[in-house]
């Protein structure tokens, strides 16, 4: 009986995850649909963000000053 509910429980605990994640990722897709690129090809997107990645490990300005972009785009509608 003990074995049935810690099975329960690890798997309302995976449940719970997975839908964390599939949450965030659908969060992220609609960042990309925010920004205007929906219709971007996947590769195109990549790019861009392992681009952006580089740029911010590199410039902290360059963080500060984008960061200050997607604010303003955000304006009321998020953080």
């Amino acid at each position: 009986m003990a074995l049935a509910r810690c099975e329960r429980m690890r798997q309302a605990s995976s449940t719970e995850a997975r839908k964390k994640d599939t949450r965030e990722k659908i969060e992220l897709g609609g960042l990309i649909a925010k920004a205007g690129l929906r219709y971007e090809k996947r590769a195109v997107l990549l790019g861009a963000l392992i681009e952006l990645g580089r740029r911010l490990k590199a410039d902290e300005a360059e963080r500060a000053r984008l960061a200050a972009i997607g604010a303003k785009a955000f304006g009321n509608d998020g953080e």
